[in-house]
């Protein structure tokens, strides 16, 4: 086996054909999202983005990054919920013992990969190769990230609700009805309506509350503009439009990728926050997940309380640190 230096553009090519047998896990792994990470906050790291090769069969990629000696998945806490590698179904072994060793020849000394979900190749192949090697490995859990299994309909869903949310949930669904006229899109966005919607959605984060604001720093916001054409050429960006008397009051930024919805930020007008129209722009966005026979809503990562009220469940995340020589 061999190990490949690799660009941006060779992996988009990766990605677009099944017969390499990828397993691109999430919309955090993908080539598009990738590429605009690294061209946004990679300045002052090595890029080592590598596939793993026997012949022509590519068993694997590894986009990393290196700083100090040190390897970490390209992505940031910050604005990448979860991170992983992308290994080629049932190679996962041969292809991280491959890296190893390559990373080791390369002078890397320690890897720092975070966050993981619990189901992240890191954590169910690469760390038992680490131990059998006697490499030195801490995992500690990094916070929680909520998701929700989707059923077949709304009515189901309501059910799945604890009586209480359920009844609240319903009374603010009537009495943002009573205030006029509604109307909710969640919809796919093209690559030329990216930047009439952000605009719109960044005044709303603006407003949303100060440590939002504070959060979008000039650097994070081209981040996010970025992202979000990358993802629109890719036709996986959604937003969810929630409308009162024509005026924009509360929006979702999300991505829909492998049967998942994940809300990847939201903003709404304080103006009408009486109304609660943060939560319920998320609620009626599931309501059109489960119509587009979605099967999952990711949350996403952080534990605040609307994802319980809306009947979200928690996973731990985790950092592995290892080092390697």
């Amino acid at each position: 086996m061999t190990t490949t230096e690799e660009g941006f553009a060779s992996l988009d090519s990766y990605y677009s054909e099944a017969r390499y047998n990828l397993r691109w896990s999430s919309v955090f792994v993908l080539p598009g999202w990738l590429r605009v990470w690294w061209q946004s906050f990679g300045d002052g790291a090595e890029l080592y983005l590598r596939t793993v090769r026997q012949g022509d069969e590519i068993i694997g990629i590894a986009p990393l990054f290196i700083r100090d000696k040190t390897a970490s998945l390209i992505g940031g806490a910050d604005v990448c919920d979860y991170l992983d590698f992308v290994p080629a179904h049932g190679r996962e072994e041969e292809f991280f013992s491959v890296l190893l060793d390559d990373l080791i020849e390369r002078g890397v000394s320690n890897l720092d990969l975070g966050p993981l979900r619990p189901d992240s190749n890191v954590l169910n192949y690469l760390v038992a190769i680490a131990r059998n090697r006697n490499y030195p490995v801490l995992c500690p859990e990094e916070g929680v990230s909520v998701e929700l299994d989707l059923p077949a309909s709304w009515d189901e869903y309501l059910a799945l609700l604890a009586t209480k949310q359920r009844h609240e949930l319903k009374r603010k669904l009537r009495r943002l009805e009573e205030a006029g006229n509604v109307a909710y899109r969640c919809m796919e966005v093209s690559p030329p309506q990216v930047d009439c919607f952000m605009d719109t959605f960044l005044g709303l984060f603006a407003l949303s509350w100060e440590e939002k604001a504070e959060f979008m720093t000039p650097r994070r916001e081209s981040f996010f503009r970025s992202l979000a054409k990358a993802m629109a050429e890719a036709k996986l960006l959604r937003f969810g439009v929630l409308e009162l008397n024509a005026v924009t009051v509360a929006m979702i930024m999300g991505f829909d990728y492998n049967d998942t919805m994940y809300l990847y930020n939201s903003a709404y007008d304080p103006d009408y926050r009486d109304l609660s129209v943060g939560l319920l722009s998320k609620a009626l966005c599931i309501k059109a997940s489960i119509e587009r026979g979605r099967r999952k809503w990711d949350f996403l990562k952080g534990g605040e309380p609307y994802k319980y009220q809306l009947g979200g469940s928690e996973i731990p995340l985790y950092r592995c640190e290892i080092r390697i020589k």
